[in-house]
C-alpha cells in the first residue's frame, strides 16, 4: 500500500467502525429542543446533557470545540470549569465522579487537547470511574487528511475506553449522549467517549430522542444465584479463620451498609484493597485496615492465614496479592464481582460469581436472618489477629522536632478529627495518607490507585470539591507530584474553589529514592528535584509560586508550628497550600517487595521482618 494512503483509508476505517457500533435513532419521542424547530449540533448536545443531569463540565475549549463553548454559556443548568490544563479536567472529572457517585464530564478540543484526556481517560479506567470524555474532531471532509490538530481520538482511546463513539450525523447525538452516560455508569463504570466533528456541532437537524438507550449487546449482569450464596453460608459454617477481602466495588456499588451488616452479624474480619478503603469504617474492631504492599502487617497475615477468603468487588492486583500464585494458598476463595472477565483472570479461584455486589451483599445478609452464623466460632480467631494488631501497628521514626510525614497526616486526621474529602498524588505520602488517616466512610478517599498517576491529588481536590462543596476536601500529595498540576491552582483561585493541599516536600521523588535504597545501593538514578546548585535551598518556592496564583501558602519546618498552620489551612474559606518540609529518608513500611509474599515483609528501616514464617499458621490449624 502506498505510504500517502494510509491517512485516508484510516480515517475512512475509524469513521466506519464508529457507525457499526451504533443503531438507528428511534423516532418515537420529541426532540430536547423547543417542539420541532431545528437545532445546532452544539446545542443539542448541551441539551442532552443538561437531560442527563450533567451540572458541571471540566471543559478546555479551542478550534474544534468552541462551537460547544459557545453553546454552554447558555446553558443555565451547566457550571463550566475552565481547568489550566486538560489532564487536569480529566483528574477533576474523576473526583467529581469519585466523591459524589454521578458520571464525572470533561471536554477538550482536536489533537493535542485530545490527547492530553488520554491520561484521565485511562485512569478512569482502571479505577473503573465513570466519566464521559467529549472531544472536538476536525470537519467530517477532513478526517483522514493529516488535518491541523487531527487525531484518531476513537482509535487512539480505544483499549483505555469502556466504550467510543465518533458522530457521523447531527440526528445521532441524542442517542450517543444517552447511551453514553448509561453505558459509563451501569455494570462496571468507566469512561466513554463521545468525538464530534466541528461540522456537525455546527449543522442542524430535528432530531429524536429515545426513550431509553437501545443496546441489544449490552446486558446486565445476572442476579446472584440463590444457590450459591446459601453456599456461601455453608462454607461460613465450615469455616474458622474467615476474612472479608472488599475493595473499590462496594463503594461503586453503595454496598457499605450492607458489608457492614454482614461483617458484623457473622463476625468476620475485614480488609480493604486500596480502592476500597472507606468502605468498611477502619475505627471498627472488625477492621483490618488495608492490605497488600504497604498494608498492614496483620491484614497481610490474616488474608494469607484464613482458610476461608470472601473477595468483594476485587480484582487480586499485584501490588495486593504480591506472588499471586502463593497469595491465600491455603484458603477456599470465594470472588463476587459484576465483571466477569475478572473472575479467574489473576487469581483461580474455587468459586466465581459474577453479579452485583450489593444484590449479593444482600441476599446473603436475607440468608443469615433466617440461618445465622454464630459469631462465637471465630472468637479465637479474632483474638489471635487482635494480637497480630497489638504486635504490629503502623509505626514511623518519630523525631523530636522534624516533622515526619506520617506525623503530618496523623496530626490532620486528629485535628479534623476524620471529618474531610482526602484526596493524593502518587508516592510515599499516598501510602501514608492510607495508613495514617482513618477512614470512616466510602467516597472519603480518593486516589490514583490503578494507573498510579503523579498529578492527580490537587485537580481531583477540585472535582471533590465541586461535587461536595458542604465536605472539607484536602489533597495530601508530594513536592513532585503537586508540581504536575500546579497549573491549577489558577482554576482554584478563579473559580473561587476551596481546595486545599497538604504538600509533605521533601525535595525528592521519594517513592523511588526508597526503591533504590532498598534495590539499588542508594545510587540515586535522578530522583533529586531540588536545585543541585543550592541544596539547601527549599525549590521550587511554593510559597512565591502560590502567591502568583492568588493562593495562600504556608510553609512549615518544625513540630511546634504543625498544629496551628494546619488549623489555619483548615480555618480558610478559600484554596490554600500547606508547604511541610520533610526529610527525604524515610521509608514507606511495612513493605512486601515486588513479587514476594507475606511472609518476605520488611517492617524496620533496616530491613529486618517480624519474622512471619515462625508465626504462621500451618494448613489445616484450627483456632
Amino acid at each position: 500500500m502506498n505510504r500517502l494512503c494510509k491517512p485516508a483509508v484510516a480515517g475512512l476505517v475509524f469513521l466506519l467502525m464508529s457507525q457499526k457500533t451504533a443503531a438507528k435513532p428511534r423516532p418515537e419521542a420529541a426532540p430536547p429542543g423547543s417542539g420541532s424547530e431545528a437545532m445546532k449540533g452544539a446545542d443539542l448536545l448541551i441539551k442532552c446533557l443538561e437531560r442527563e443531569g450533567v451540572d458541571t463540565i471540566f471543559a478546555y475549549p479551542g478550534g474544534a470545540s468552541m462551537e460547544i463553548h459557545q453553546s454552554l454559556t447558555r446553558s443555565k443548568q451547566i457550571r463550566t470549569v475552565l481547568p489550566r490544563h486538560e489532564q487536569g479536567g480529566a483528574f477533576a472529572a474523576e473526583g467529581y465522579a469519585r466523591a459524589i457517585g454521578k458520571v464525572g464530564v470533561c471536554m477538550a478540543t482536536s489533537g493535542p487537547g485530545a490527547t492530553n484526556l488520554v491520561t484521565g481517560i485511562a485512569d478512569a479506567l482502571l479505577d473503573s470511574v465513570p466519566m464521559v470524555a467529549i472531544t472536538g474532531q476536525v470537519p467530517q471532509h477532513m478526517i483522514g487528511r493529516g488535518a491541523f490538530q487531527e487525531t484518531d481520538v476513537f482509535g487512539l482511546t480505544m483499549p483505555i475506553v469502556k466504550h467510543s463513539y465518533l458522530v457521523s450525523s447531527v440526528d445521532e447525538i441524542p442517542r450517543v449522549v444517552q447511551e453514553a452516560f448509561h453505558i459509563a455508569s451501569t455494570g462496571r463504570p468507566g469512561p466513554v467517549v463521545i468525538d464530534i466533528p466541528k461540522n456537525l456541532q455546527q449543522g442542524k437537524a430535528r432530531p429524536a430522542m429515545p426513550e431509553r438507550p437501545n443496546l441489544p449487546g449490552y446486558s446486565m449482569p445476572p442476579d446472584p444465584d440463590p444457590a450459591l450464596l446459601h453456599e456461601i453460608v455453608g462454607l461460613l459454617s465450615r469455616s474458622s479463620r474467615p476474612v472479608l477481602y472488599a475493595g473499590g466495588g462496594i463503594i461503586t456499588s453503595n454496598a457499605s451498609a450492607e458489608l457492614r451488616r454482614f461483617a458484623e452479624s457473622a463476625g468476620i474480619p475485614v480488609a480493604t484493597t486500596l480502592m476500597g478503603i472507606g468502605c468498611f469504617p477502619e475505627n471498627h474492631p472488625l477492621s483490618l485496615k488495608w492490605l497488600g504492599m504497604h498494608g498492614t502487617v496483620y491484614a497481610n497475615d490474616a488474608v494469607n492465614e484464613a482458610d476461608l477468603v470472601l473477595a468483594l468487588g476485587v480484582r487480586f492486583d499485584d501490588r495486593v496479592t504480591g506472588n499471586v500464585k502463593r497469595f491465600a494458598e491455603n484458603a477456599t476463595i470465594v470472588h463476587i464481582d459484576i465483571d466477569a472477565s475478572e473472575l479467574n483472570k489473576n487469581k483461580p479461584v474455587h468459586m466465581p460469581i459474577q453479579a452485583d455486589v450489593l444484590a449479593s451483599l444482600r441476599g446473603i445478609n436475607r440468608i443469615l436472618k433466617s440461618t445465622p452464623v454464630d459469631a462465637a466460632r471465630f472468637q479465637k480467631w479474632r483474638d489471635h489477629i487482635a494480637e497480630r494488631k497489638r504486635l504490629h501497628p503502623f509505626k514511623f521514626n518519630d523525631t523530636a522536632d522534624v516533622i515526619q510525614g506520617q506525623y503530618a497526616i496523623r496530626r490532620l486526621h486528629e485535628i479534623c478529627k476524620g471529618d474531610a474529602i482526602i484526596t493524593t498524588g502518587v508516592g510515599q505520602h499516598q501510602m501514608w495518607a492510607g495508613q495514617f488517616f482513618d477512614f470512616a466512610e466510602p467516597r472519603q478517599f480518593i486516589t490514583s490507585a490503578g494507573l498510579g498517576s503523579m498529578g492527580f491529588g490537587y485537580p481531583a481536590a477540585l472535582g471533590a470539591k465541586v461535587a461536595r462543596p458542604d465536605k472539607e476536601v484536602i489533597d495530601i500529595d508530594g513536592d513532585g507530584s503537586f508540581l504536575m498540576n500546579i497549573q491549577e491552582l489558577a482554576t482554584a483561585h478563579i473559580e473561587r474553589i476551596a481546595a486545599k493541599a497538604m504538600v509533605l516536600n521533601n525535595q525528592h521523588l521519594g517513592m523511588v529514592v526508597q526503591w533504590e535504597d532498598r534495590f539499588y545501593e542508594s545510587n540515586r538514578g535522578h530522583t533529586f528535584l531540588g536545585d543541585p546548585r543550592d541544596p539547601r535551598r527549599i525549590y521550587p518556592d511554593y510559597v512565591a509560586m502560590c502567591q502568583s496564583f492568588g493562593v495562600t501558602c504556608e510553609r512549615v519546618a518544625h513540630k511546634r508550628d504543625l498544629d496551628k498552620a494546619i488549623e489555619r489551612m483548615l480555618a480558610s474559606t478559600e484554596p490554600y497550600v500547606l508547604d511541610i518540609i520533610i526529610p527525604y529518608t524515610e521509608h514507606v513500611l511495612p513493605m512486601i517487595p515486588a513479587g514476594q509474599t507475606y511472609r518476605e515483609i520488611i517492617t524496620e528501616m533496616d530491613g529486618s521482618g517480624p519474622h512471619i514464617a515462625k508465626q504462621t499458621l500451618k494448613a489445616g490449624e484450627n483456632l
